[in-house]
């Protein structure tokens, strides 16, 4: 049951942001009488949903769901208060709430009603997926992806910068997918003047694998990540495909010129941000509710944030075909000796066409 209440959690994946993913199953007599899970940021959280479906047999029901439900009133009221409401007789929750506004309190408010209560079943696997979340709560930074295509050499542009398209299809799909999860999409100005992205999640037919279903189009609640531009001389073109789409930008920059730059634009989506340094950004992040948030990004920035330890996992998807010696590589750093080598361990590896994903996470350097 709380596997399955892991599953319906996953559903609010691309729009619960930065909510974080809940789901909920509500069993009486060995059947399923309610389940649901977290929609859309300001909507009826997953216990809400569960118990509307249920109905009158939720009383004397368990109700299985993914964090410990809430005990406060925020957009929506606190959904222990409803769980104490219907009746059920026991709630078991994967994980405790790491926000100190419920952790602990929850539970309590249930146990003070005479509902009995648990904690850690499938524990790692809700964590996993809500580690941005916990990131922002615990940490005081989001979760941070480093994103990178490249060839089977290793390299990830030719010498003049181009760099459309290494990957196939299928991985360009996951890639758009793999945006869609993000709160924010961090890049830089040198990424912007070769070219000139817009960011945006789409799914349009460069970016659908073939027989695939339009599944940008279905997510109902979707909001666009913010984009992310460092540009700290304030080099960048406001005519930029960037600036010119539905969805924020946050212009990061040190130069007063960026001011009058953008005062004479129809840049209307736009704020300048001044952080002197990438630490400052991230925790900046945070301080505006984002949880997730994905660097895509030049050989020179890449290396900047992994030098910096800023990067929580780096997804790399390999093209099987070979760009030459000329061309450029995935990270600008400067390695003097072996035993300063940044040390990876994959997590995980999976095939898209012809292209694979590899997954790591860095081991922090003492």
């Amino acid at each position: 049951m709380m596997a399955l209440a892991l599953q319906l959690a996953e559903k609010g994946q691309y729009t619960a942001q930065p909510n974080p993913m809940v789901g909920c199953v509500i069993v009486k007599d060995d059947q399923i009488v309610g389940q649901g899970w977290h929609k859309k940021f300001g909507a009826a959280h997953a216990e809400i949903n569960a118990l509307q479906q249920a109905g009158e047999r939720a009383k004397g029901a368990i109700c299985y769901v993914t964090l410990e439900p809430c005990s406060h009133t925020g957009k929506t009221g606190p959904c222990a208060s409803a769980l104490i409401n219907s009746g059920v007789s026991k709630v078991i929750a994967a994980m405790r709430d790491p926000n100190p506004e419920v952790c602990g309190k929850g539970f309590e408010l249930l146990q003070s009603a005479g509902i009995k209560t648990g904690s850690g079943l499938l524990k790692e696997q809700a964590q996993k997926l809500n580690r941005g979340f916990i990131a922002r709560l615990e940490k005081k930074r989001p979760w941070v992806s480093l994103k990178l295509a490249m060839s089977l050499d290793g390299r990830t542009a030719l010498a003049n910068g181009s760099s459309q398209w290494i990957t196939g299809s299928a991985a360009r799909l996951n890639v758009q997918k793999l945006r869609a999860r993000q709160d924010a999409i961090i890049t830089g100005i040198g990424t912007l003047m070769v070219d000139n992205p817009s960011m945006t999640v789409r799914s349009d037919g460069k970016f659908r694998a073939e027989g695939q279903p339009d599944w940008f189009e279905q997510l109902e609640g979707f909001v666009q990540p913010t984009r992310i531009l460092l540009d700290r001389n304030a080099e960048a073109n406001l005519d930029a495909k960037l600036f010119n789409q539905d969805a924020p930008v946050w212009w990061v920059t040190q130069e007063c010129n960026a001011a009058k730059k953008l005062s004479l634009s129809a840049a209307a989506t736009t704020k300048i941000v001044e952080q002197p340094s990438l630490e400052g950004l991230i925790d900046y992040c945070a301080e505006q509710g984002m949880t997730q948030v994905l660097v895509e990004a030049g050989h020179k920035l890449a290396g900047q944030f992994i030098q910096q330890q800023l990067v929580d996992e780096i997804i790399v998807y390999m093209a099987p075909k070979l760009m030459g010696n000329r061309a450029l590589g995935l990270f600008d750093l400067e390695i003097g000796e072996m035993s300063k080598c940044f040390e990876l361990k994959l997590k995980s590896v999976r095939q898209f066409g012809d292209d694979l994903r590899l997954i790591y996470a860095p081991e922090e350097k003492s």
